[in-house]
């Protein structure tokens, strides 16, 4: 940091600028959640969260990992929650905002007819 002048802070609590740091140098290696499980983001192929990480039981909506390992299926491995308007930000040569929306929050058409609390 003192050979190119940049000055040396500490993020305290804030985590946030080291998993922007670390998407910027991984950003091809991301992974979301999907309703089937975790799927590649550019390639959809299926992977999980390895059992050993800390984040195997949380399931964030967005990661990126370090390596892919195959044993009994792909695991990920060394995960980080990501934020994944970050990746439009450091990668957007890379990544198109369509590939990025957030299948899990679109909301299901409502079928025609009454609901059960309009009925009565």
């Amino acid at each position: 940091m003192e050979r190119i002048e940049i000055e040396l802070t500490s993020c305290d609590d804030d985590t946030a600028p080291v998993r922007k740091a670390v998407t910027a140098g991984y950003f091809y290696h991301t992974a979301r959640l999907t309703r089937s499980g975790y799927k590649t983001v550019k390639q959809q192929q299926a992977v999980y969260i390895h059992p050993n990480s800390s984040l195997h039981e949380e399931q964030p909506r967005c990661v990126i990992y370090h390596e892919l390992v195959y044993t009994t299926k792909e695991y990920m491995r060394q995960v980080l929650e990501v934020d994944s308007a970050w990746l439009l930000e450091v990668a957007p040569h890379y990544y198109k905002s369509r590939e990025l929306e957030d299948p899990t929050s679109k909301k299901m058409p409502r079928k025609a007819g009454k609901s059960r609390e309009e009925l009565g």
